[in-house]
C-alpha cells in the first residue's frame, strides 16, 4: 500500500524501512508535519503514517479525504491531536499503536524521579566545572516514600512495579482498578485523596477533555508541600502557567517533564542556534528543581522497532479488509 509518513526523522526511515521488510509497502517519508498547510503532499496516497505533532483536525481531514486517503495510521498510542468524528465522517479509519514498550516510558519515568531527587543534572555541571561540593544537593531515600500513579494501564502498571521495588507506598486513582497493582499492595483512592498523600505524582493517563489540565491550580493546591510531579503522559495533563506559580510558592518541589502543552513547535527539533519564543517552556527552564526531556521517553530501539511493526501491520491489515484491533473510534 502507498504510504505517506509524515514528521519523518532518521531513526523513523531506519526502522520502518527495517520492518517494511516484512510487508512490502511503498513508503514515501516526508520530514514536515502533517497540517492544513502540507495536506496536499498525501493526495495520491491512501494512507498516511503520522506521529503526535501531526495535525487532523477537520481541515487536515477533509484535506486527506479529498486526495484520496482512507487510512491514518498512528505511529503511537496516543490519539488526541486527531478528530476522530470527522475522520468517521469522512470514511477514514484511524489505527494506533496501543502498546509498543511501556518499559521505555516507565524506566524514563522513574530517571526522571531519580535524576530529580539526587539532582544529577545539577551534580554532572558541577563535577565537569571542577566543583565538588555537595551543598544544594540533598537528596532523600525512596524507600517508605509515598507515590501516587495517576493512570494504571500497562505504562502505569511498570512504573509501580518499579517504585514497589524501591520499597514505596503506592497509591494509584483509576476508573479501573488494575490486578497486577492491586497484587502489589497498590491502593486506589480518588485523585483528590493522591495528591494530599503522594511526595510522588506521576502522571500516565490518556489526554482526553475529562483530563485537559488534570492538574491546575487547584489540583495543586491539594498537593503536599514540596511534592515532585513527573509528566510522561501528554503535555497538556498539566496546565503549565498553573505549575510555574506553583513552583514560585515551593508548593512544588520538584517537576519533571518529558511531554509539554505546547511542544508541537520544539520538539524533536534542534533548535540550539535560535531564540525560543515560548515564553511560558523558556521561564520553565529557568529552574534548578525542574528537568525536561524533549518527548524522550519512548524512545529506545525495542519500542521503535515495536512501533514500526505494528503500524505496517495494521496498514497491511486494512489493506486486507480485515480489522487489526488497533482501530479507534470517536
Amino acid at each position: 500500500m502507498k504510504i505517506a509518513c509524515f514528521s519523518v526523522k532518521p531513526y523513523d526511515r531506519e526502522f520502518l524501512l527495517g520492518a517494511n521488510s516484512a510487508f512490502g509497502h511503498e513508503l514515501t517519508f516526508l520530514e514536515p508535519h502533517l497540517s492544513r498547510e502540507t495536506v496536499a503532499l498525501a493526495a495520491g496516497f491512501p494512507a498516511v503514517c503520522v506521529f503526535v505533532n501531526d495535525r487532523l483536525d477537520r481541515p487536515v481531514l477533509e484535506g486527506l479525504a479529498s486526495g484520496g486517503c482512507k487510512l491514518v495510521a498512528l505511529r503511537c498510542a496516543g490519539f488526541n491531536n486527531v478528530d476522530l468524528p470527522s475522520a468517521a465522517a469522512l470514511g477514514i479509519t484511524v489505527v494506533r499503536v496501543p502498546a509498543y514498550s511501556p518499559h521505555a516510558v516507565a524506566e524514563h519515568t522513574v530517571a526522571l524521579i531519580l535524576a530529580l531527587n539526587r539532582r544529577l543534572h545539577r551534580a554532572y555541571n558541577r563535577v565537569r566545572e571542577g566543583n565538588f561540593a555537595l551543598d544544594g544537593l540533598l537528596g532523600f531515600d525512596l524507600h517508605g516514600k509515598v507515590a501516587g500513579i495517576v493512570g494504571t494501564g500497562k505504562i502505569g502498571a511498570v512504573v509501580a512495579r518499579i517504585l514497589h521495588g524501591f520499597g514505596c507506598r503506592l497509591l494509584a486513582t483509576d476508573a479501573v482498578q488494575n490486578p497486577d497493582c492491586l497484587s502489589l499492595g497498590v491502593e486506589y483512592v480518588p485523585l483528590h485523596g493522591l495528591l494530599r498523600q503522594s511526595d510522588i505524582v506521576t502522571l500516565h493517563c490518556p489526554l482526553t477533555p475529562q483530563t485537559r489540565y488534570l492538574i491546575d491550580s487547584h489540583s495543586i493546591l491539594e498537593m503536599k508541600a514540596g511534592a515532585m510531579l513527573i509528566n510522561t503522559g501528554r503535555g497538556a495533563l498539566v496546565e503549565t502557567t498553573a505549575v510555574i506559580e506553583g513552583l514560585k510558592r515551593g508548593k512544588i518541589g520538584y517537576l519533571g517533564l518529558d511531554v509539554y502543552e505546547e511542544e508541537g513547535d520544539l520538539f524533536f527539533e534542534d533548535l540550539s542556534s535560535q531564540v525560543i519564543q515560548d515564553d511560558v517552556f523558556t521561564r520553565l527552564l529557568t529552574f534548578p528543581n525542574v528537568l525536561i526531556t524533549g518527548h524522550q521517553a519512548f524512545f529506545t530501539r525495542n519500542a521503535l522497532e515495536a512501533i514500526a511493526t505494528t503500524t505496517l501491520a495494521n496498514v497491511g491489515a486494512f489493506e486486507g479488509g480485515r480489522p487489526s484491533g488497533n482501530e479507534v473510534r470517536g
